[in-house]
């Protein structure tokens, strides 16, 4: 199995500071920065940064000279504790981009885990220190707000990248690539697979990621994928270990919802069976005696979830999902997603050498 790790980095060193400005956050102005995974940034919110259509190219230079105002580093300080149960000032770097003039910034969730405080970098050196974030672990995204004295830049997101983007299309990775100083690091490639599926630390899936092979080095998670146009089509997310120029970002077809879902209601409301699955393959089929050739190997349910109130177990394969075949795993996670919150849906599956059909009722996805 290939071994996946974040694109995230580490300091040794973190000096703390604090700013104080406006903006439409439902905390204390000047209050300890919270995780406010829960509680929304901005109720009413209209997003300004997204394009339907794909932009003219710029050369390199000017690209660079449009983005970078966007991109900023986000230095994190957590907790840990030493052989003899000592806390333990913990050090991360990441990076981010700016979406909303107020300045709203999207990383990734694994950057501001655990975070009790987090510092953000403009390019111009400018340093706030965060007033709030939300984080959403099952797609590895989260918002971080600041309070800037002015109206900041803001990078634009191309909808629907993945019907966007061919292969072998020009790309840059933009981050805080191993914390160095000087502002971030542009690496060009090309986009090299799009929807992929990877399983990283944990045990999480993600879908729907961009591959490419633009270096995408420790510090750049949470930093944009863009495209010749510098519009934002992925948020750079984790990296193949061992592995050559293998990286991985997350669509915008993922990132701009779930970033609409933070910031408005400070959760993703998204449909949940409740199964970690894999897809039917011929090896798979093999390993576990399967009678079918396609499908999603249920592999775990979890305990008084629909799937389990519905009488799914290990080993079934399902086949059918609200009137669609299943080819694979990836397959079945796109319906569930497409569902609603309390939708009733039937889903056929295989358990040995029989048939059946079972009726499941979707609940909001627990938070991770």
């Amino acid at each position: 199995m290939v071994r996946l790790k974040y694109a995230l980095g580490i300091l040794l060193l973190l000096v703390l500071a604090s700013s104080a400005g406006h903006g439409c956050v439902f905390f204390e102005s000047g209050s300890s920065p919270a995780d406010a995974s829960g509680t929304p940034i901005c109720t009413d919110w209209t997003p300004a940064y997204i394009d339907d259509e794909v932009g003219p190219p710029f050369d390199e230079a000017d690209l660079v000279d449009r983005l970078a105002p966007t991109v900023v580093s986000i230095i994190t300080e957590k907790r840990s504790y030493d052989r003899f149960f000592r806390p333990v000032p913990e050090t991360g770097a990441g990076s981010g981009v700016i979406i909303d003039a107020q300045g709203f910034i999207v990383t990734n969730e694994h950057v501001v885990r655990d975070a009790q405080q987090l510092e953000v970098y403009l390019s111009d050196g400018r340093k706030y220190e965060a007033v709030a974030w939300v984080r959403d672990a099952a797609t590895d995204l989260a918002v971080v707000q600041i309070e800037p004295d002015e109206d900041l830049p803001y990078a634009h997101f191309l909808s629907s990248s993945l019907t966007k983007l061919g292969l072998i299309e020009d790309v840059v990775a933009v981050g805080n690539a191993l914390a160095l100083p000087g502002g971030p690091t542009w690496t060009k490639g090309v986009v090299s697979y799009l929807g992929r599926s990877i399983e990283v630390t944990g045990g999480t899936v993600l879908d729907d990621l961009i591959q490419t092979d633009a270096a995408i080095n420790p510090g750049n998670s949470g930093g944009p994928l863009v495209n010749m146009a510098g519009q934002v089509v992925g948020i750079n997310t984790a990296i193949a270990e061992g592995a050559e120029n293998i990286g991985f970002a997350i669509s915008t077809d993922t990132a701009i919802s779930v970033v609409n879902d933070l910031i408005t209601r400070g959760f993703v409301s998204c449909a949940y069976l409740g199964v970690r699955m894999l897809s039917v393959t011929p090896a798979v089929k093999e390993e576990y005696s399967l009678s079918v050739d396609s499908g999603a190997l249920v592999v775990e349910v979890v305990s008084g979830s629909p799937a389990d109130d519905a009488g799914l177990r290990a080993d079934d394969v399902i086949i059918e999902f609200a009137g669609t075949d299943v080819a694979d795993a990836d397959q079945l996670r796109a319906l569930i997603r497409s569902r609603n919150v309390g939708d009733r849906v039937a889903i056929t599956y295989v358990r040995g050498q029989s048939t059946f059909t079972t009726q499941a009722t979707l609940v909001l996805r627990p938070s991770t």
